[in-house]
């Protein structure tokens, strides 16, 4: 029997990843790729601001949510994010030498849809910078 209550919360985070990749786009960024999975985790999206290579973590909340989308991203999905990063770069030599940052968008469901907030440089990792 499916898991619907999973399957709608997996709706939900893709439906905000697409809102916010639409939202970064809308504000200068080029996307790369989507959903960059390897073992050691996934990025939602990895975009180019500028000569800046971005790997954004986009984390939806509902009302009532325990953690805020930015404390969801704790020290151990950091971890994760970061050594996709070194994977990325490794697969993708042509991006090896750009400067890295690390992004959040936080979408929560607000009275008037989906509300964004985009939080640059959220988290820094010195092994991937």
């Amino acid at each position: 029997m499916p898991n619907f209550r999973l399957a709608s919360h997996v709706t939900r985070g893709r439906r905000a990843e697409r809102r916010a990749e639409r939202y970064l786009r809308r504000r200068g960024l080029a996307t790369v790729v989507r959903n960059y999975a390897r073992t050691t985790g996934e990025v939602d999206l990895v975009m180019l601001d500028g000569d800046d290579l971005v790997f954004v973590e986009v984390r939806y909340r509902g009302p009532g949510s325990w953690a805020s989308a930015l404390e969801s991203v704790d020290s151990a999905k950091q971890g994760r994010i970061v050594r996709t990063c070194e994977l990325f770069r490794r697969d993708h030599p042509e991006h090896r030498f750009r400067a890295v940052r690390f992004d959040v968008v936080a979408a929560t469901k607000g009275n008037l849809g989906l509300e964004l907030e985009w939080i640059r440089n959220a988290f820094d990792a010195t092994g991937c910078a």
